[in-house]
């Protein structure tokens, strides 16, 4: 669903900001598609912990608590430990080669802090789908969801480089069948993106604005 994935970036990459509010009309108006459809893609957001739907209030962008954040964060690395432990010693050469190539791109966007922030996530995704375990999949493509958005609303700013390295020395581990090393880096890997976040205000924009760029893209994918 074109809205669903829009949204769901806009929101990864901070065009839309915590708390801010979601209307049906205008996000349909904006990629020419009826509420229904809208509703429909804000409630799979809504599933993955990306927007609230609030009774009588309309839809807005999460706004999770820095308790929220941590138990989301406790999760996540329990999840992820299963992921290394059945990946490691059994990468084909493609699949390494395919994490390479996405870590290259992470390390291409460096200074730009959303785009960053997306492609570190989608990294975890990938590793979780090439376990091959459907129901993994989903639980560690939520909660990885849910600390992109947390990481939008309260990360301070960082090197990515340091994310990029400790992608690579995942990918190593795995490689190599060390699943002892790879779970102790993922967790150390987990550990330190957790550690980045602090309260950091962010600035509002007007959803339209916000909103356009990703309506364009997806048009184009359509066409």
């Amino acid at each position: 669903m074109s809205v669903y994935r829009a949204l769901r970036r806009a929101i990864i990459e901070q065009a839309l900001q915590p708390g801010q509010k979601l209307p049906e009309d205008t996000i349909g108006r904006q990629f020419g598609v009826s509420r229904t459809l809208v509703r429909e893609a804000l409630g799979r957001l809504a599933i993955e912990g990306l927007v609230e739907m609030r009774l009588n209030r309309g839809a807005c962008v999460a706004y999770p608590s820095l308790e929220e954040a941590r138990a989301v964060f406790d999760v996540r690395r329990g999840l992820e430990r299963m992921v290394v432990e059945q990946l490691a010693g059994r990468l084909s050469p493609a699949q390494a080669a395919e994490l390479t190539s996405h870590v290259d791109q992470e390390e291409a966007a460096t200074n730009d802090g959303p785009k960053s922030i997306r492609l570190a996530g989608e990294f975890h995704i990938r590793l979780a789908e090439m376990t091959g375990n459907e129901l993994l999949l989903r639980y560690v493509q939520e909660v990885s969801s849910r600390c992109s958005l947390i990481l939008a609303l309260y990360g301070r700013p960082h090197s990515s480089e340091c994310a990029v390295t400790e992608h690579r020395r995942l990918i190593q581990s795995i490689r190599a069948g060390d699943a002892k090393t790879a779970v102790r880096l993922m967790d150390q890997h987990l550990n330190a993106v957790a550690s980045r976040a602090l309260i950091a205000p962010t600035q509002s924009n007007d959803i339209e604005d916000a909103l356009a760029p990703y309506a364009r893209q997806e048009k184009h994918v359509i066409a």
